[in-house]
């Protein structure tokens, strides 16, 4: 059985919004050999309250209330000011539930702490909350199993000016720096591999047709989803019937490893607010005077 805290910054059912994260929590649940001891949330495609109160919306759709969920950052770690609220819509909509008492990075430390090398943190939005975990305890490194990652983009680029980096390293590159010369063992799922995995609208018009509470509410925004895409992307084929499930595969990955191919590497992220913020630069080692790995990379 794999233990594991999951650190999202969830935002299937806020409009116009990614919903790729909610299919990771829905997986993580559904698979047998995962046990979610913990769910943390994190400012990122959606502001941290309303990722808690649709983490909430989505555990009670999926039977797994009993899971605690715990509020974590609400701005990248060194940009305070680019805090930001719930809209309106979600308050009325999902406010009614409430999160467990405590912030997330302090309730990761002691789990971990408690659980040493018996933990795996999947972080799926920006790295804010293991950023600050690691800053809280020294030993957290040491004693957290593993860390696996949906973020960076290794082999290629996002091809955006705007956005150089994969988004949830561009939100906060700083708290992945921190993640990467950390010493701990990290695995990094990125885009070379995520946007081969896709979600067709002839998928999500099947699970809405459903009868599940999640299959409908996750249909339904999966739906609108793609229309935002290719309403976005309108000389792009690839965005005009399906979306790609870059959350979903960092989980995946824990039981089926072999979805992928793994490469060591060293990683490290351009921080600071030039051009290439956010951008991962990886080292394959494959000179005769390397560096020293610091993670392992999915390349294809």
């Amino acid at each position: 059985m794999i233990r594991i805290i999951l650190d999202t910054d969830l935002a299937m059912g806020a409009p116009g919004s990614d919903i790729d994260d909610g299919f990771a929590l829905a997986l993580a649940q559904a698979d047998p050999d995962i046990q979610i001891d913990l769910v943390t949330t994190v400012n990122g495609n959606t502001d941290v309250e309303s990722a808690t109160l649709l983490g909430l919306e989505l555990a009670e759709r999926l039977g797994a209330t009993s899971i605690p969920i715990v509020k974590g950052a609400s701005a990248p770690l060194l940009r305070p000011d680019r805090a930001r609220k719930a809209p309106a819509e979600i308050q009325a909509r999902y406010g009614h539930r409430s999160p467990q008492p405590g912030h997330a990075a302090e309730k990761i430390v002691e789990l971990v702490m408690a659980n040493p090398g018996e933990i795996t943190v999947v972080a799926i939005g920006p790295l804010t909350n293991i950023a600050v975990a690691l800053s809280l305890e020294p030993g957290f490194a040491a004693a957290v199993k593993e860390i696996v990652i949906m973020g960076g983009i290794f082999l290629g680029q996002t091809n955006k000016a705007e956005m150089p980096g994969e988004f949830n390293v561009w939100m906060d590159p700083e708290a992945a720096s921190a993640v990467l010369h950390s010493g701990a063992a990290l695995r990094w799922v990125g885009l070379d591999v995520t946007m081969r995995v896709r979600l067709s609208r002839e998928d999500a018009e099947a699970m809405s047709a459903g009868s599940g509470s999640f299959a409908r509410f996750a249909g339904e925004y999966t739906s609108a989803w793609i229309d935002f895409l290719a309403a976005a992307n309108p000389g792009d084929t690839s965005q005009a019937d399906s979306c790609a499930m870059h959350d979903p595969l960092a989980v995946a990955v824990l039981t089926r490893p072999d979805l992928v191919t793994w490469r060591d590497a060293y990683v490290d992220v351009v921080t600071g607010d030039g051009i290439a913020r956010g951008v991962m630069i990886a080292d394959l080692l494959t000179s005769n005077r390397p560096p020293t790995a610091n993670c392992r990379i999915a390349v294809s």
